[in-house]
């Protein structure tokens, strides 16, 4: 890879000395920072010694950005763990030393400079009511030798052109996980290859339902029973590898990664807070997919406010229940045969308490009758992107649900049953972020080097080749902090403020390869034809779904400062 004015052919010539020595020492001013702004925040939004919750709304700014930062320590944290355990192995590459240098160069520069939080968001220490003299700790040796030069043109373009070179790599840099995990990763990566890939932008285009026969072959496969235990019918497999299965299928197409998203809150549900029976009579069927569900929570009127939901459920004389309301935003309702279904048991409420979790069995519908089921009507939701299990707005009237199907057998129980599936449901959706993002990078290297503009291909021009540079540092950060959460959950560790940042973070970088993705492809990738469009219709979802970016940095920023 040849660009003007420079020789890059020189293994190592970009990389620090000392590299995990440095990146190990900076680790400690970015503990400081985030420790000194903690408890900057916490005096902004305490009262008579208590974190107050109106004063966390009223200094949203500062909480949401020290969830970033603390997101940003984490990321670091991970990143270097990660590298000493390449190194240990003697498998630290210079591929990975270019990630790791990177990554700490750029994070670095800009936790002291300001975090974009969004495109039009950025967060600096003094918003945290940081002074000076508490920035200060930054100007660590360590730090300033990797802010100056970690992340430079030179290693960036050493990166692409290592990159072009193992082109035949499933990933960029060496992931971490053991042989098992990549075993798994390379038996799906060509599922999607020949499977999903060839297909998945002309579902898109034509807004039509992934097609049963790869439901059937995926079920074949275990991805529905993938963390079910073994005595119900699942593999009882970790959460990394559930991990490792969402990523690569998100990278064929996000709507094929999330075929197994609403198996896994339901079996989480029912694992949880079900009753003996209900373990029995339902898990085996999730795990096999022999039916699938869908979760039915989200409301017209109450969005992440999930305590304010009205869809009610009344006992009839036989003690089941008639459900009346109106749910929306609910993915894959109409070929489902049973919906994970919130709704108020105790009209007397007006917040959480008084809601609880019912296992609604459904009709699977057709394209002619959609929903079948008396008492129950829907129509489609036409979006952007996320295209392969469609939307829906969803009506119930007096709809019926056995009384065995109230999950856990008692009510009031339901938001804290749907509590303990967050954490899966956000591990999970970040893998998805990361393998949109491994997507667009992949679409947009292929086309940097076929394109050729001014006499060569656009990928030897060094602002393409930082992009895609940039996607590769980022998508391995997201990919660190999303096996971390992963594995804290495995360990049976609380991990809601871990999986929230992984979620947080991957969302962002998914985001910004799509985006970046496109302006390389230029005006082509505003053309529908071009996967890329694609790419950046799905990618925009994620930072909304599973916990918007704003209650995910919200949720961190009460952890942090409970």
């Amino acid at each position: 890879m040849a660009h003007d004015g420079q020789d890059l052919t020189m293994d190592n010539t970009v990389i620090l000395p000392d590299l995990l020595a440095k990146t190990a020492a900076a680790l400690e001013p970015v503990r400081r920072i985030t420790l000194a702004a903690t408890e900057q925040v916490r005096g902004l939004v305490s009262k008579d010694g208590k974190v107050s919750a109106g004063l966390i709304e009223a200094n949203q700014t500062a909480a949401h950005g020290l969830a970033w930062l603390a997101t940003y320590a984490e990321s670091l944290t991970q990143m270097q763990k990660w590298a000493e355990a390449l190194q240990a192995q003697g498998n630290f590459g210079e591929i990975d030393q270019l990630i790791h240098q990177i990554a700490f160069g750029e994070y670095l520069l800009q936790i002291h400079g300001g975090i974009q939080m969004n495109q039009g968001e950025v967060i600096r220490l003094q918003d945290l009511g940081l002074d000076q003299d508490a920035q200060s700790g930054l100007m660590d040796p360590a730090v300033t030798q990797l802010t100056q030069g970690g992340n430079t043109q030179a290693a960036r373009l050493r990166l692409v052109e290592l990159m072009q070179e193992q082109a035949a790599n499933i990933t960029v840099g060496t992931t971490g996980l053991d042989e098992e995990l990549e075993m798994i990763r390379e038996q799906f990566r060509r599922y999607a290859v020949e499977k999903v890939e060839p297909f998945a932008h002309d579902w898109h285009l034509k807004d039509e339902l992934i097609p049963l026969e790869v439901i059937n072959e995926l079920a074949e496969m275990g991805v529905f029973g993938l963390t079910i235990p073994e005595e119900f019918g699942g593999f009882g497999l970790s959460k990394a590898s559930m991990c490792v299965v969402s990523e690569e299928l998100s990278r064929g197409y996000i709507g094929v990664g999330s075929l197994g998203t609403r198996s896994e809150i339901a079996a989480e549900l029912i694992i949880a807070g079900g009753t003996d029976e209900q373990k029995a009579n339902w898990l085996p069927k999730l795990a096999s997919a022999e039916i699938l569900p869908t979760a039915v929570f989200t409301e017209p009127n109450t969005g992440s406010d999930l305590g304010s939901l009205r869809t009610r459920a009344v006992k009839d004389d036989n003690g089941d229940y008639k459900i009346t309301g109106n749910k929306t935003w609910i993915t894959h309702a109409a070929r489902t045969h049973v919906m994970t279904l919130l709704a108020r048991t105790d009209p007397d409420t007006s917040d959480y308490k008084g809601l609880s979790m019912f296992l609604a069995e459904k009709t699977p519908g057709t394209d002619e009758a959609p929903f079948p089921t008396e008492g129950m009507t829907g129509g489609e939701i036409e979006v952007l992107g996320y295209r392969g299990m469609k939307e829906y707005e969803l009506g119930f009237d007096n709809f019926h649900v056995k009384k065995e199907n109230l999950l856990g057998g008692e009510e009031g129980k339901g938001f804290k049953q749907l509590m303990e599936t967050f954490e899966s449901a956000r591990i999970q959706t970040a893998a998805r972020a990361i393998g949109v993002a491994q997507s667009a990078l992949d679409i947009s290297m292929q086309y940097a080097e076929d394109r050729k503009q001014f006499g060569k291909s656009l990928i030897n021009f060094p602002r393409v080749a930082n992009k895609l540079a940039m996607m590769a540092v980022e998508i391995m950060v997201a990919r660190q902090l999303t096996y971390f959460s992963a594995v804290e959950k495995d360990e049976g560790r609380r991990c809601d403020l871990e999986a929230g940042m992984a979620k947080l973070l991957g969302a962002r970088v998914a985001w910004a390869a799509a985006d970046n993705g496109l302006q390389i492809h230029g005006g082509n990738g505003f053309a529908l034809e071009y996967k890329i469009s694609r790419v950046l219709c799905d990618a925009r979802i994620l930072n909304i779904f599973e916990g918007a970016a704003e209650i995910q940095a919200q949720v961190i920023a009460r952890r942090l400062l409970a």
